[in-house]
């Protein structure tokens, strides 16, 4: 995962303040709030995560296909990554 835990905990923090302060979003225990976005940002960038080792896996096994082709590693894994988060509908 890119974020740290506690930085993941202050994205969340951040963004439900930010809502309620705005009148936006109305919470009854803002705790609770903050503890549930932490999970779901957690889950979402952990998914990212492992698609980025299923492209990098795929890459690899097509790695000699690549080197004939002239297309850099960087190319290739963005363009993979891409067509992979589409095909199981994650939103990047």
């Amino acid at each position: 995962m890119r974020l740290q835990p506690d930085e993941v905990e202050f994205l969340a923090r951040k963004i439900v303040k930010t809502l309620v302060g705005a009148q936006h979003l109305a919470v009854d225990n803002e705790q609770r709030v903050v503890a549930d976005l932490v999970a779901v940002l957690t889950e979402e960038l952990m998914l990212e995560d492992k698609l980025n080792e299923e492209v990098r896996e795929e890459l690899m096994r097509h790695a000699s296909e690549m080197e004939r082709s002239n297309v850099t590693y960087t190319e290739m894994f963005k363009m993979l990554k891409r067509k992979m988060a589409k095909e199981k509908g994650i939103v990047l």
